[in-house]
């Protein structure tokens, strides 16, 4: 059995900007997963780099607001939406709120170095 809490995971600065705490691998599970999930934080005023994954993404927002980015689009995005970013999109996203933007971020299969890319 794996049970974390959020706030005994250890913070590291992502190459794209944002603060992330990696909740869950496949490695942790024996590979009974493929997908990753991280706790990312994007601080008010500040945004993501523009990127570009390999994987598919979800990012379910938990708190605050802000302006995803993917490819052309742009929308205004807030607490409870889900947003499901397509491989090989750029994307980014930018935190327009007053408060800290924290998302849940689901990639499949699961986040590697590699497989992103920045713009």
């Amino acid at each position: 059995m794996i049970i974390k809490k959020i706030e005994n995971i250890e913070a590291f600065e992502g190459n794209e900007g944002t603060k992330i705490k990696q909740i869950i691998s496949p490695e942790e599970t024996n590979n009974a997963i493929r997908y990753s999930i991280a706790h990312c934080t994007i601080s008010p005023g500040e945004s993501s780099k523009p990127h570009t994954m390999k994987t598919s993404e979800m990012y379910y927002i938990l708190e605050g607001r802000g302006i995803m980015h993917i490819d052309s689009e742009e929308r205004q995005v807030n607490q409870n939406d889900l947003i499901f970013v397509p491989p090989m999109s750029k994307q980014f996203l930018e935190n327009n709120g007053k408060v800290d933007l924290i998302i849940l971020c689901i990639v499949d299969p699961a986040w590697k170095q590699e497989d992103e890319i920045l713009e």
